[in-house]
């Protein structure tokens, strides 16, 4: 199987330890034929034989002897398997958060692509649920089968040595169990797999209904959401019964199987010791060991049941593993080296699921230049920029940036140089010093300072706990315009070659916004900006203003220049400054 090659891999570091564990549990399952192995040594002797009585008086010390044995192997036992358990435990809790670390990684790294096509809820459930359910078949699974198999290996070959044909009589059952659970097997597989779908959506509505439970609330909208995700929930819940259900009906045919040992057993032993073919204290081996097959027949099926929840979720992790992104980020790179803010499209198309955002784009901007970009919606504007940072590649042309293709630098140090705010403003739950150096971390405090006010925040030091207050989940507890100004001081304090500012004037009053284009002038580092906005008072004082029109640049010019035009720039002007 290729999942427990993959858990293989994954328990470097711990294979020794893990090795260690299981033969601990072999050995401890040696332990539990011992004490058999004893009680026909005192029956045989002290009760069955003809001379018990005199052996009791004249071997007294050999019974206390064997007697003591006995006690001493079951407390080896006990600490063995304490000891054991303990192996098992640092083993699968070390892979469960080694594993962790990786996943995470594997989704961090991974480009926007992904993002767009796989549900928050279904991730977080591949690190929380689906990776609990490896440290479950680590610690329990994989140690219940080897010491179910190993132990009914060994008590096979003892009853052997015993009486062949009463052994051989006790085992003409397990036909019939590989028959019985490979037919589970072929049931139930494939109601996990689908049983795991069902988990991830139900998670992600609950995800949904947590992060937009502002909007649930505006709309009045709790009834809805509770028998909306009670449909999930009931669905869920049903496939679960099913799941189960299968095991169920298969159960008492492994029950039956199992009790049916005992049944011959006392049949055909009985008829063994009646004949003389095995002694009394050998019954009573058998009898006292026949629950290591009968316990072994129970547990396949509640074993192979587990596995294969384990194999369902394993194997959405393993897509993860595997899953290779488009644009690679190796984080390589020590240093960071400053590039240059020049910026150069070349015949560039975007297109989404063979819908075409951007179509032929051509237009150079020179290092230091203040561009406005305007357009109507859907015009391809947060597109064009997500090029910049190559958070996406074009399907067609070339993006130049420091008069190098993107292409050809590391991930982080194109990124390192280009400061964003996105439409959708996300602060982290940390204090507003946190959020503000948040690209930077080593950013002195004055600095904070200084960024914070040239986004225009002043508000920050008047709240009660000034640059240390604690900013809600996503920035709970700001307004809209003061969450847009801590984003902008944030992205303006890592100094970048290139600001990109996605609508981020959008949610500030008239005065604060000519506030903040005056600041932006005043920066003391050089910088090309690109500002996306939809009030042409951010596009007057531009060295170039660039309109979108389905993809396309429709115009491209001053503000005085697109005036004379009188196309779609005019008509806005008009409109708002009427």
């Amino acid at each position: 199987m290729f999942q427990l090659k993959w858990l293989w891999q994954n328990l470097k570091g711990y294979r020794a330890i893990y090795g260690a564990a299981l033969s601990l549990s072999i050995i401890m399952q040696v332990f539990y034929l011992i004490g058999p192995m004893i009680v026909e040594r005192i029956v045989s002797i002290f009760v069955s034989s003809p001379d018990a009585l005199t052996n009791i008086q004249t071997q007294a010390d050999l019974l206390i002897t064997l007697c003591v044995l006995l006690i001493a192997f079951t407390f080896v036992r006990t600490c063995l398997h304490f000891l054991c358990k303990m192996l098992y435990e640092v083993v699968s809790q070390g892979v469960l958060r080694d594993v962790r670390d990786k996943l995470f990684e594997k989704i961090q790294n991974q480009d926007m692509h992904y993002f767009d096509t796989h549900t928050k809820g279904d991730l977080v459930t591949r690190l929380t649920g689906d990776l609990e359910l490896i440290r479950h078949s680590l610690a329990w699974i994989i140690m219940m089968v080897v010491e179910s198999s190993s132990l009914f290996i060994f008590t096979v070959i003892y009853f052997i040595s015993i009486d062949w044909l009463l052994t051989l009589c006790l085992l003409a059952v397990t036909p019939i169990l590989f028959f019985v659970v490979r037919l589970f097997n072929r049931r139930v597989g494939p109601r996990y797999v689908v049983l795991r779908e069902k988990l991830s959506r139900l998670n992600t509505k609950a995800q949904e209904n947590i992060a937009a439970n502002r909007v649930v609330k505006a709309f009045a909208r709790e009834e809805y959401e509770k028998e909306d995700f009670d449909k999930y929930n009931k669905e869920y819940c049903e496939y679960n019964q099913q799941a189960a259900m299968v095991w169920l009906v298969y159960q008492p045919y492994v029950e039956i199987l199992a009790q049916s040992l005992w049944v011959i057993q006392m049949l055909v032993g009985g008829i063994f010791v009646i004949n003389g073919r095995i002694t009394l204290a050998q019954y009573t081996v058998f009898s006292g060991l026949l629950w290591t097959i009968s316990n072994t027949i129970r547990n396949i099926g509640m074993l192979i049941n587990d596995l294969q929840r384990f194999f369902a979720s394993v194997s959405k992790i393993i897509e993860v593993f595997y899953d290779r992104s488009d644009i690679v980020n190796e984080h390589k790179c020590d240093e960071r080296p400053r590039i240059g803010g020049d910026i150069r499209f070349e015949n560039v198309s975007l297109s989404f699921e063979g819908k075409k955002v951007l179509d032929g784009l051509n237009f150079e901007i020179k290092d230091g230049e203040t561009i406005v970009i305007m357009g109507t919606t859907g015009s391809g504007k947060t597109s064009m920029m997500n090029l910049i940072a190559r958070f996406y590649d074009p399907t067609e042309g070339a993006v130049y940036v420091g008069g190098k293709n993107v292409k050809d630098y590391e991930p982080d140090i194109l990124r390192s140089n280009i400061g964003m705010t996105t439409q959708e403003v996300l602060l982290f739950s940390d204090t507003v010093d946190g959020n503000v150096a948040y690209g930077k971390s080593d950013l002195p405090f004055d600095q904070v300072q200084m960024f914070t006010r040239l986004a225009s925040a002043d508000f920050v030091e008047k709240m009660p706990d000034g640059y240390d207050t604690i900013i809600g989940e996503r920035g709970v507890g700001l307004s809209g315009g003061q969450k847009q100004r801590i984003a902008l001081a944030r992205a303006m304090a890592i100094r970048p070659a290139v600001l990109i500012l996605d609508d981020t004037t959008s949610a500030v009053d008239m005065e604060t916004e000519i506030e903040i284009q005056n600041n932006l002038t005043k920066l003391d580092f050089a910088c090309t900006k690109l500002i996306i906005a939809q009030r042409t008072s951010s596009a007057r004082y531009a060295d170039r203003i660039m309109i979108l029109d389905h993809g396309r640049i429709a115009e491209m010019g001053t503000h005085e220049e697109l005036m004379k035009k009188k196309g779609y720039y005019y008509d806005i002007f008009t409109l708002q400054n009427s």
